[in-house]
């Protein structure tokens, strides 16, 4: 038996406990918590197998009150002595997708985001914001297959584009492939074709959340977007981080969303909507280059979650939806490099270079944390990726 040691200044102490998948040398992935720099076995420290298999998903689908009871137990067994077989240096394991992902939505969630995009695409538009945005929580469906773990290489995509000075379409490598820094929503609990999730109960289908970057080919994006909105230029790769912090522990983290004015329509109007106090950071190549802060989010994940099933459309353990870039007011807190350089008028200075757009052999890794129960901080681990060379073009 063996207690574990974690710092007081640990982002993944007890307050925490975030689940992810792991596994150690050529064993089969199994579900673990984070405690401090060690990875606890769920299916040892518990004695469950529903913990040995190689995603979260049966176990979030058990529901709210399992999830309560399961992070309960967990608190009270890592207080004391373990099992020294459950315990793992996190050097020593390799972090998996946690959730077999059913579906993914993402959405457009920040004003300041919208309002960039809005002034820089439409510059001669006196008002930045689409006539809908403050109506409903605006997003695309995308391709749920392309979702991969922190540490997966992103090949640069191919496609269409179309810039100004060409006369026609031409094809090949994106020159303007970029990040929106994002959080990620998993819904634990599904609903059947025809039902809804209101507002009131998102919190107990909402398992938890990871970080996300929704990598983004900005000038494929422009040529295919009007009339139906992305698809290639977003579909090729989207990186979320290997542990999710579980929505229970986030409490401590809710925040009051900016004023929603006008007020929503019934189905997302909230008495005290609700986001989350996270401090994400992006860096490029090693380089801190934004801070940006999620409370500045305008839609709730709850308005998200019920606008996205409003419809009667099903959703399932395991769906995904994003928040959209997540972009405060000043320009060190945007999420985007289409936004941070203003459309790559305004280069910033990447360890000595001045820099728009990814090249290859970039890597762009966005952590974040947020506060904890007990004054205490949590970490999200993180979510990374680099840029490897299109593999097609002609």
């Amino acid at each position: 038996m063996t207690t574990v040691p974690v710092a007081a200044d640990s982002l993944y102490g007890v307050t925490n406990l975030p689940y992810g998948v792991f596994s150690v040398g050529e064993s089969a992935p199994r579900v673990g918590t984070r405690l401090g720099d060690t990875v606890v076995d769920l299916a040892v420290l518990l004695g469950d197998d529903v913990f040995a298999r190689p995603s979260l998903n049966d176990f979030m689908a058990q529901g709210y009150d399992r999830w309560v009871a399961v992070r309960r137990e967990i608190t009270e067994r890592v207080a004391g002595e373990i099992p020294d077989e459950a315990v793992h240096a996190l050097d020593d394991v390799t972090m998996h997708l946690p959730v077999e992902v059913a579906d993914y939505v993402d959405f457009y969630a920040s004003e300041h985001h919208a309002a960039n995009l809005g002034r820089l695409f439409r510059p001669d538009n006196p008002e930045p914001l689409m006539p809908n945005w403050k109506h409903l929580p605006v997003g695309y469906h995308g391709r749920a297959g392309s979702i991969v773990v922190s540490g997966t290489d992103i090949v640069r995509p191919c496609g269409q584009r179309k810039g100004k000075d060409d006369a026609v379409p031409v094809f090949g490598p994106s020159v303007r492939l970029d990040i929106e820094a994002e959080l990620g929503f998993l819904v634990g609990t599904g609903t059947a074709m025809g039902d809804t999730v209101p507002v009131a109960e998102a919190d107990r289908a909402i398992f938890g959340v990871v970080l996300f970057n929704d990598w983004s080919a900005r000038d494929i994006q422009a040529w295919e977007y009007v009339p139906l909105g992305p698809n290639l230029g977003k579909s090729f790769a989207s990186t979320i981080s290997p542990w999710v912090v579980p929505l229970l522990a986030l409490e401590p983290a809710r925040v009051p969303t900016p004023v929603q004015d006008p007020r929503p329509l019934p189905y997302l109007a909230m008495e005290s909507p609700w986001g989350l106090d996270v401090d994400l950071s992006v860096r490029w190549n090693g380089c801190e280059v934004s801070r940006p802060p999620y409370r500045e989010m305008y839609w709730s994940p709850a308005q998200m979650l019920a606008h996205v099933t409003v419809n009667g459309a099903p959703s399932r353990t395991g769906d995904v939806f994003a928040s959209g870039t997540i972009s405060g007011p000043d320009r060190d807190t945007r999420g985007a490099f289409i936004e941070l350089t203003w459309g790559g008028a305004e280069p910033v200075s990447v360890g000595g270079e001045q820099r728009t757009f990814l090249e290859d052999g970039d890597e762009v890794t966005i952590t974040a944390s947020a506060p904890g129960a007990g004054g205490a901080r949590l970490g999200f681990g993180e979510a990374t990726g680099r840029i490897l060379p299109a593999t097609g073009g002609d």
